[in-house]
């Protein structure tokens, strides 16, 4: 039986823990997310044990980060959100095989608005006092073109809906030719906030949020 393969897992780039959307994607990564994430390049993972099996994974909190973007009138509000947890399998043989579970922290978001990131905290959008993490846990991967579809549930504010994200996943920066022990996964997808009830100043602010997830992680000993 035939099975997708994760075979080529590209370096990336250093990104500052503190880049927002707009300025997480470097020259660098984009060249890299033109290079498909599950290739040709079989002998990278024919030459690692990690083929062999499933293998787990946790996450450096200090380098990873979510990056948000959203309408603001002809203008946007961008920021950014502490990832608190990630944690992933990935089958380096079989795609299907590959789990991602992600936790955000809510209550500690930023904006590029000195009002927007206590506005979005608030009652009326995301109410982090009552609602402080934003939970996203993979139910299918599948690989598409040069990337993976990461299908999925996500719950904001107590209320959860299926979500699809778009995989990048990268070998970090700095780490030898078929060294998997540290890897980076981008996961990029849009919400409607809308549809969690997080409908505050609609008449003003953008129903879509468009997210950029960078998480940095470590292979289980």
């Amino acid at each position: 039986m035939n099975k997708t393969r994760c075979q080529s897992v590209r370096t990336d780039n250093v990104i500052p823990h503190s880049a927002t959307m707009r300025d997480t994607v470097t020259p660098e990564l984009k060249e890299n997310e033109m290079k498909t994430l599950f290739a040709v390049l079989g002998a990278l993972v024919l030459s690692t044990p990690l083929a062999a099996a499933p293998a787990d994974y946790v996450l450096q909190p200090a380098t990873s980060t979510v990056g948000f973007e959203t309408n603001f009138g002809k203008d946007h509000i961008t920021g950014k959100m502490p990832i608190t947890a990630a944690d992933l399998t990935l089958d380096f043989d079989n795609i299907a095989n590959c789990k991602v579970a992600v936790t955000l922290d809510a209550s500690g978001a930023q904006a590029s608005f000195p009002f927007a990131a206590q506005a979005m905290k608030g009652p009326k959008v995301l109410d982090t006092d009552a609602h402080p993490q934003i939970i996203f846990a993979s139910t299918k991967v599948i690989a598409v073109g040069s990337g993976a579809k990461v299908e999925g549930v996500v719950t904001i504010r107590g209320t959860s809906k299926p979500m699809v994200l778009d995989a990048q996943i990268f070998r970090q920066k700095g780490t030898a030719t078929g060294d998997l022990s540290h890897l980076s996964i981008r996961l990029t997808g849009a919400v409607q906030r809308s549809q969690f009830g997080a409908n505050g100043w609609a008449d003003m602010v953008g129903d879509e949020v468009r997210l950029d997830i960078l998480a940095r992680i470590a292979r289980v000993k």
